[in-house]
């Protein structure tokens, strides 16, 4: 097996060794070798390939009251460590290191397809109309606490230093001491929040990661691009291109979510321009420093006036205006009184002066100036605009359907719920189509109506950059994109918004080529999205719904048959997919995600959900969000022009084949099977989750509802921490079992080997199988479940093992991850730290049901508990 690299072995070993002496000074000597004896011990019964742990369990067993915080704890921040390391290697430049982790760089994609017979002026056109959208969600998945965060960026920053091979000793003394101090103040810090943030906590979490990393890596990023394309095709990337945009839907995301409110949404948009004013001041005055030249072409001279130095006479207006705005800003946030005279509010208003110095630049021969931090401000404001990130709404349909039903109801015109589709459709393209207003003057609607108008009313006063999409959950027919469309129109929005219909089920992704083909059937309809549409396919609620393998196969086929009804329209569909950092929710290895979309569905424009820990994982440092924006771009453009083969038609009925029986398999056990649900309760942590501050929205769509109403993040968050994994697998055992046992064997082979789609199934199923545990799984259900519900447990393991053999026999292969080893290593390394908090957990989970039946709250139980569940996320590398 191989081994880690040198570097990060050795980065690893200097952040344990740290960790370990902040430990000996307190809590103190005892603890730190009690802590070195439960890591010894969780070795050991690894070696021991049948062992039953019980060493490490008698350990365990018997830590006191007062030990179990201190020891949960110490693991926890182990593997924040070594999560942190691993993170920085990936991007480290220490020279002569080559990264396990490296990304292919733009030169050698744009040369493979140049190779492949792509013309020079195809290439230049595809990347120029390049549209990437990352659409950053408040998903509750992030267990760091922010706190947290910025300290271990800094530890990241010290790594970075230490890896220059000049260093005097009294320099390298000098960071190790500051990394002595962060490792200290980290373990000295609470790692658990005990107050849920707010929608606005996340929004401004998510204004951090712009500032703190984006803002710098973008325009790094687009210089190698536009690099890179010269070298290819010899044409650079015109200055106002934007391949990369940034959405947001924290603080626009009500589905579910009744803490997200119109003030709530009204102060985020706020809140946004604030940060971008105070973003842009920052440049403005760096540039004003930087562009002292004299030399202006007429444009700017007429602006400028008889300045000596036009550029920092533009740039001073600029700058007090972008003052006013920020002021503005915080005033209104703050709900104060807030003169609006002379701000910057339009995108024009802060492009056009930058293009004017630009442009003049370049006319007086400066282009090497011009294509400066000038071109990177430029660029910024090209992408991030004004209003520094777009914000998505997101409501279910059924909201929007009462609304309109209260409306037509007052105006006495029938029972619009009872209508059928047609008749809904008729009436509200008529509508749209008419001139008078549709809402009552003296009508008072319900309190859940007027929340709905009143977010209308809140979009409608923002600006078009500010706005990204309209996002419908549970969509199913054009009635729910018409009557969003009407109820924004009475509130006075004066340009069209993007209405995306969001189709989560099994029956809705089925349904949805049909939704869409009646939706383009309306000519107002077309005439309203000018033949642009973009449709969301819901990957959580899928696979919970349906199963792993069977939502994977329904999102091929609904993305297939969408790309090509809106082909028959002539409509330009963007696909946006509402993936999850886990596998169970369509996570997984991003490049090789999009390229094993169905051939077409991925035409120059892609846009994705970014949640959670995945946010810190992929944008946390300026070089590795230049990294992931580098890994999506050569994904997206090579998926665009080169797309992958589509399946044959005998690949099509296995996929049927398969699909038909896990799904069965799948709902037979979840849906069906009465001893499930209180097994699920009972083994996994779920019922302790709702103790995790996570996030701003509730863990389940009802308080009272049962597993179908809990969300698909804690569902898989549930199962991931006693390592069982079965969201994920769950379905594919019988299925392939099937096809081993009636001699499909070889077909599956030869669509592993030609196939993208399928390899990239398969090798994702492999990569959850090995994070899966028996022996683990085994103790949980031992210490938690009754033992009428123990043939349960014992069944799914059978079950978990068969589908580990089918999948090493489909790659033929006698173990798992043979062709990954780096992460076959870095679960293996994980494991004495992953480990003791298992088996904690379990012991912490009895002893806190027990307290609860008893009606006592045991504190420090509930407290190590919390860091048990951040620890497994940490050793897991992801949570839902």
């Amino acid at each position: 097996m191989t081994e880690l690299h040198p570097d990060l072995r050795e980065n690893v070993r200097l952040l344990g060794d740290l960790l370990g002496q902040s430990i000996r000074q307190h809590p103190g000597q005892e603890c730190f070798d009690l802590i070195e004896e439960i890591r010894a011990a969780a070795k050991s019964d690894r070696r021991q390939e049948s062992g039953s742990g019980q060493r490490l369990v008698s350990l365990l067993s018997n830590l006191r009251d007062d030990q179990l915080l201190p020891v949960t704890r110490a693991f926890n921040q182990f593997l924040n460590l070594a999560n942190l390391a691993e993170q920085y290697h990936g991007v480290r430049r220490k020279r002569g290191h080559s990264s396990d982790l490296m990304v292919e760089s733009l030169d050698d994609v744009f040369g493979r397809l140049k190779d492949k017979g792509i013309r020079p002026e195809e290439l230049h056109r595809r990347v120029a109309e390049l549209n990437i959208e990352f659409v950053l969600t408040a998903h509750p998945t992030e267990v760091a606490r922010r706190t947290l965060i910025m300290k271990y960026d800094e530890i990241s920053d010290c790594l970075s230093k230490l890896d220059h091979d000049d260093l005097l000793p009294a320099e390298r003394e000098e960071i190790i001491t500051r990394l002595q101090q962060l490792v200290t103040e980290a373990w000295h810090t609470d790692e658990i929040r005990y107050e849920r943030p707010t929608a606005i906590d996340e929004a401004k979490w998510g204004f951090a990661v712009i500032e703190n990393s984006l803002w710098q890596a973008l325009p790094r990023f687009l210089r190698g691009l536009d690099r890179s394309l010269t070298q290819a095709t010899g044409q650079g990337l015109p200055y106002d291109a934007a391949p990369i945009q940034l959405a947001s839907w924290m603080g626009g995301d009500r589905d579910g979510n009744p803490n997200v409110t119109h003030d709530i949404t009204r102060k985020v948009f706020l809140l946004g321009r604030w940060m971008a004013a105070d973003l842009y001041l920052r440049d403005i005055q760096s540039l004003r420093s930087e562009l002292s030249m004299w030399q202006a072409n007429e444009a700017l001279t007429a602006v400028a006036g008889e300045s000596r130095e036009p550029y920092r006479e533009v740039l001073a207006r600029l700058r007090e205006r972008l003052i006013r705005t920020r002021d503005w800003a915080e005033a209104r946030v703050n709900g104060q009184p807030a003169d609006s005279t002379d701000i910057l509010f339009e995108n024009e208003d802060l492009t056009g002066p930058l293009e004017l110095c630009y442009r003049s630049l370049m006319d007086c021969g400066l282009e090497i100036v011009a294509n400066g931090p000038l071109l990177d401000t430029l660029r910024r404001a090209h992408t991030f605009g004004l209003p520094l990130i777009r914000l998505d709404i997101r409501q279910e349909a059924t909201r929007h359907a009462q609304a309109v039903a209260e409306i037509v109801d007052y105006l006495g015109l029938g029972d619009y719920l009872s209508w059928p589709e047609e008749d809904r459709q008729a009436f509200l393209v008529t509508e749209l189509q008419g001139r008078r207003p549709f809402l009552p003057r003296l009508w008072e609607p319900s309190d859940q109506v007027q929340e709905v108008l009143a977010t209308c009313a809140v979009v409608a006063e923002q600006t078009p950059e500010a706005l990204g999409s309209y996002v419908i959950s549970m969509a199913s027919k054009p009635s729910d994109v018409l009557s969003v469309i009407l109820l924004l129109r009475e509130a006075g929005m004066a340009h069209p918004m993007k209405v995306v219909p969001l189709f989560e089920t099994l029956d809705d992704l089925s349904g949805a080529p049909a939704s869409m083909t009646a939706l383009f059937e309306v000519d107002w309809y077309r005439k309203y999205c000018n033949d642009r549409q973009e449709v969301m396919i819901g990957y959580s609620d899928s696979s919970k719904d349906a199963g792993q393998m069977m939502a994977a196969w329904a999102q091929y086929q609904a993305q297939e048959q969408l790309t090509e009804v809106a082909g028959h329209y002539g409509v330009h569909l963007t696909l946006f997919h509402g993936r999850g950092g886990t596998v169970g929710r369509g996570g997984g290895p991003a490049n090789r995600a999009i390229l094993s979309q169905p051939p077409g569905s991925v035409n120059g424009s892609f846009r994705i959900t970014e949640q959670g820990e995945m946010i810190r994982f992929k944008f946390g440092l300026p070089r590795l969000a230049e990294q992931s924006l580098t890994l999506y771009t050569t994904a997206v453009i090579e998926a665009t022009l080169a797309p992958p083969p589509g399946p044959e038609p005998a690949w099509r009925e296995m996929m049927d084949w398969l699909t038909e029986r896990s799904l069965k398999s799948y709902r037979d056990l979840v849906r069906d099977n009465p001893d499930f649900v209180p097994y699920f309760r009972q083994a996994t942590p779920e019922q302790a989750l709702g103790k995790l501050a996570l996030g701003s929205r509730p863990a389940r769509r009802k308080v009272d509802g049962g597993i179908e109403s809990l969300r698909a993040i804690p569902w898989i968050f549930a199962w991931t921490q006693m390592r069982l994994m079965l969201p994920s697998w769950l379905g594919s055992d019988v299925a392939l079992n099937e096809a081993a046992s009636s001699g499909r064997m070889d077909m599956l082979r030869e669509m592993r080997e030609r196939w993208p789609f399928f390899q990239t199934y398969v090798d994702m199923l492999e990569m959850v199988l090995a994070k899966a545990d028996l022996r683990i799984a085994s103790y949980y259900e031992q210490t938690l479940v009754e033992p009428a519900l123990l043939p349960l447990g014992e069944a799914l393991r059978s079950r978990l093992l068969i589908c580990i053999d089918q999948v090493k026999s489909l790659k033929q292969q006698n173990s798992l991850l043979q062709a990954e080893p780096v992460f076959a290593h870095s679960m293996k390394v994980r494991n004495p730290y992953t480990d003791p908090l298992h088996y904690l957990q379990a012991e912490l989970l009895k002893r806190d049901r027990e307290s609860e039946d008893s009606g006592q709250v045991a504190e420090l139980v509930e407290r190590a508990l919390k860091v048990t569940m951040a620890g497994i996320a940490a050793g897991m590398r992801n949570t839902g």
